[in-house]
This record gives C-alpha cells, structure tokens and sequence, in this order.
C-alpha cells in the first residue's frame, strides 16, 4: 500500500519560502528601490547606558554623554565598520572618563548584543525597522537622519 501525501502538506514551506527568502536577503543587504523607499526611520531616542549604569555610585552619570552619542550611532545604524567604529568610541570615551575597566566591559557587551539581527530596542540601526542589518547610509537616509537629530537638539556631523 502506497502513502500519498495530501497537497496541502506541502504548503506551510511554501508559505515559507518568500518569509526566508526576505530575511536572507535583508541579512545580505540586498534591497529594491521600493525597500529604499518604504524605510520608515523612527525618532531618536536613548536611553543612556542600556541595561549599565550610567556611572559609579558615587558619580552616577559618569559616562553617560559616552553612551548618548553611542545610542547616536547606533540609531543611525549603517556599515559593519560604522558599527565597530561606533563601538570604539565608546570605549575610548569611557576610558577617557576615567573607567578603562568599564570600557573594556562595556566594549565587550555592546559587541555582543548589538547586533542588528537581535530584535532589541538597542540593536545597530535601532531608529529603522528590524532586519535593515549592516547597509551603508544612502544620501537620502542621511538628509532625514539630521533632520531628525536636529529636530530632537543633537549636534552631530553624520558621515556616510
């Protein structure tokens, strides 16, 4: 006697099949010019030293300007190497404080749960919407990202 599957078993990974095909692609960075389009960037937010403490006990906003101009960065998003320079930044602002120990701690967490691939509301690239991943900032994205920061009062250049 012969088994033959119902044609409706094959379905669920059919259905799949666009829903990965999507995500690998925005892992990849690949994107159509109606992706480019439809990105919806979110006002900047921070909220200083996420999931750390913004100082010492005795100093208790210590590195916390080193945190808001990395949540900058990381609201931004852009280029693996933007991220990577963002994180060194921190770390050397952090030392420059006086906290060369933090730093280091520091360096070592915003490395491992940054990523633009977890869906946190800290992640590289946190200010556009889950799975942008590491994609160079085009003229456009970088026009509304001062326009944004302007509005919320943050001096900064933005380099592409």
């Amino acid at each position: 006697m012969e088994h033959r599957r119902h044609p409706f078993c094959r379905l669920p990974l059919l259905l799949l099949i666009p829903l990965l095909t999507g995500v690998i692609a925005s892992m990849v960075g690949i994107t159509t010019d109606a992706d480019a389009g439809e990105r919806h960037l979110k006002p900047f937010t921070s909220d200083g030293c996420s999931l750390f403490p913004d100082g010492t006990h005795t100093q208790q906003a210590l590195w916390h300007d080193c945190c808001t101009a990395h949540d900058v960065a990381y609201w931004m998003g852009g280029s693996q190497r933007q991220r990577q320079q963002a994180d060194q930044a921190l770390s050397a602002c952090v030392a420059q404080v006086g906290a060369p120990n933090i730093a280091r701690l520091m360096l070592a967490g915003v490395r491992v749960g940054g990523s633009p691939y977890l869906p946190t509301r800290f992640r590289w690239g946190y200010g556009w919407p889950f799975l942008r991943g590491y994609a160079p900032l085009t003229d456009t994205e970088i026009v509304r990202i001062k326009a944004y920061l302007h509005a919320a009062g943050v001096t900064l250049t933005v380099a592409p």
